[in-house]
């Protein structure tokens, strides 16, 4: 018999998996923080007899390197990978005897990477498993053009060849465990789902359903902005990340969060942006812990800038680290926690901005009053349907063209809040008046606010 265990990790929108027998399993795709993986091995009773990497990933720092250190585990990293670390390269074809009956073997699936590898799960010599990393996605491809502009259209062709290759080598029934595809930016579309089958995909997934040409153009079409900070994770990867440091970080007083503003550090307050709304340190950005932190603040910091954290508890601190460790922000500056009165020094206070719905713009607009409506949502989103008259600058380029907003107050919007309370929040701090609309988009027709398209 054999196990799979799925580890996921919101936020970034991944998955990495456990995968065994009675005493031995490999871990496909580790996160950087391997007590996780540990752990599970732990309540599953096996050894880690192997560590897999599908790809030198782009989106995450991966804790493989160190994973295999403490587990004394065997380190399969695809051969065409160029890393400067010792491991044990895999080729196309190549097995690995997991556990009795259970057998890994390697398919060379480029397209996400050049060297992408899948690796097929075999018991008594059938594949049960598929984990295809950035390759075969739920629906839809991991994107081809984080390695090289000048190879996006080579690897796109690529993309429609892998997937071919694993439908004519595996069973309809074989599940497909991707890596990406659960939000993460290296997937080219949304996730169709939240499990499938080689069987599901062959019909639904563009890849099967298109021919080539139209499958490449459909795909670069439908392309956006790579996160900034992926330019880090690559090269962090191929040199062998250092192990995660998750100590607590240094309790800062309502002096030091004034002078690490002031020295032009950023203060993260990871509060929820209806507290945030309420009152917080003038200066600071509202990233909520609940969301997509690691994504959305290791996209717009600039890269290397200390960051001081703020919380209600040093267990939301404590989650946050662990959480912008995955992307390389491995140790804030400093932490702060409990009432946010005490994050201002004597005589100063805290500052605030009105958060809305989009019911309450559409009565603005009406009364005649100074109002500029930024949309904040990323191009794909707005191309289906915009506020007419509204200025759009994506949250992820924001903090570097906010004097692009016109003047007068600033309604944010987004799809649906979080996105809003960033911008608001980074707006804000650069002394503009802002609203923070947080409600759904669909809101937006049915207060009366008239919708472009294109």
């Amino acid at each position: 018999m054999f196990f799979v265990d799925t580890l996921e990790f919101e936020g970034l929108g991944n998955r990495s998996y456990l995968a065994g027998g009675a005493a031995a399993a490999v871990v496909i795709d580790p996160p950087r923080d391997i007590d996780q993986v540990i752990a599970d091995a732990a309540r599953r009773g096996v050894r880690i007899a192997y560590v897999a990497e599908t790809h030198v990933h782009n989106d995450y720092v991966t804790g493989g390197l160190e994973l295999a250190r403490v587990t004394g585990a065997a380190y399969l990293v695809p051969a065409a990978a160029h890393v400067s670390f010792a491991r044990t390269p895999v080729a196309d074809g190549d097995t690995e005897d997991v556990d009795a009956g259970l057998v890994l073997r390697a398919i060379a699936t480029p397209g996400h990477t050049p060297h992408h590898t899948s690796y097929v799960l075999e018991e008594v010599g059938r594949g049960v498993a598929a984990f295809t990393g950035g390759s075969l996605l739920i629906g839809t491809v991991g994107r081809p053009d984080l390695v090289e502009p000048r190879l996006t259209e080579q690897l796109a062709r690529a993309q429609h060849a892998s997937a071919h290759r694993l439908a004519a080598e595996l069973d309809d029934d074989v599940p497909v465990l991707p890596t990406h595809g659960f939000g993460s930016f290296c997937s080219s579309a949304q996730a169709g789902g939240d499990a499938s089958t080689i069987g599901k995909e062959r019909t639904s997934n563009d890849a099967f359903t298109l021919d080539v040409d139209t499958f490449v153009q459909r795909m670069l079409a439908g392309l956006e902005d790579v996160p900034a900070y992926y330019a880090h994770m690559g090269p962090a990867n191929a040199a062998g990340p250092a192990p995660v440091d998750l100590t607590p970080p240094e309790r800062a007083d309502a002096g030091e969060i004034s002078s690490r503003l002031a020295a032009g550090e950023w203060v993260v307050d990871l509060r929820s942006r209806m507290a945030f709304a309420e009152g917080h340190v003038a200066g600071s950005f509202n990233f909520e812990g609940e969301g997509k932190l690691a994504t959305y603040l290791a996209w717009l910091i600039p890269w290397g800038k200390p960051v001081t954290l703020l919380a209600e508890t040093p267990e939301q601190v404590a989650d946050a680290q662990r959480k912008l460790a995955r992307v390389g922000i491995d140790r804030p500056a400093a932490a702060a926690t409990g009432d946010p009165a005490g994050w201002v020094r004597e005589g100063e206070h805290l500052v605030s901005f009105p958060r809305a719905r989009f019911a309450d713009l559409a009565d603005a607009r009406r009364r005649g009053d100074d109002v500029v409506v930024l949309d904040v949502r990323r191009d794909s989103e707005r191309a289906g349907g915009h506020i007419d008259g509204s200025v759009h600058i994506p949250v992820h380029a924001l903090h570097g063209r906010i004097g692009e907003v016109p003047d007068g107050t600033v309604w944010v919007h987004c799809a649906g809040g979080m996105r809003a309370a960033i911008a608001a929040s980074l707006l804000h701090a650069a002394g503009r008046d802002v609203v923070a609309v947080d409600d759904g988009f669909d809101a937006a027709t049915e207060a009366g606010l008239s919708l472009a398209s294109g």
